[in-house]
């Protein structure tokens, strides 16, 4: 049953954040997937990219999203978990996903030292490349897209909240 909401979206749009909050207002359990990533590796997401490559990187990424396990949470994950189509099939099938939408102009001003952040970018790579290469992924595996223009998190907050509604596996405490 899908009784979890999944946050994807670019980094900075306000994953986690949310996450945490929502997870509050519904009474579930919040779980950020590139904290269980470093839990399991023992290493920063910019170690990992640092020692494993970005390919090494997305390899872990797509085998701690595909094997995880929850029921009644919010799962952030990081930017970069819809390149493994393995991870996202399975969250689709645990879960609600949820693109939290931010234009390009927006994000480069809430983003600061990407690769401080472990960001996936590969070499010679911009933001901007990343940003569009990310959208049409994001927007293929979203069941629900959250524009975020013009919003602070608490109306993001609303917005999710209503669209969740509208879910029919979707139950609120």
């Amino acid at each position: 049953m899908k009784n979890n909401i999944v946050l994807i979206g670019m980094p900075g749009a306000g994953k986690s954040t949310l996450g945490v909050i929502l997870a509050k207002e519904l009474g579930y359990q919040f779980l950020d997937s590139d904290l269980l990533i470093q839990k399991r590796e023992k290493r920063l997401l910019k170690e990992i990219l640092e020692q494993d490559g970005v390919d090494g990187f997305l390899r872990i990424e797509c085998e701690v999203n595909a094997g995880l396990q929850a029921e009644r949470s919010v799962i952030a994950t990081g930017g970069s978990v819809v390149y493994g189509e393995e991870a996202m099939n399975h969250l689709r099938e645990i879960g609600t996903v949820i693109y939290l939408k931010l234009p390009y102009k927006n994000l480069t001003r809430r983003l600061g030292n990407l690769h401080n952040r472990g960001v996936v970018l590969r070499e010679g790579q911009t933001l901007r490349d990343l940003y569009e290469e990310r959208s049409v992924l994001y927007e293929k595996y979203a069941d629900i897209i959250v524009d975020e223009t013009g919003r602070d998190i608490e109306g993001t907050l609303v917005m999710v909240e209503n669209a969740l509604k509208d879910q029919p596996c979707f139950t609120k405490d």
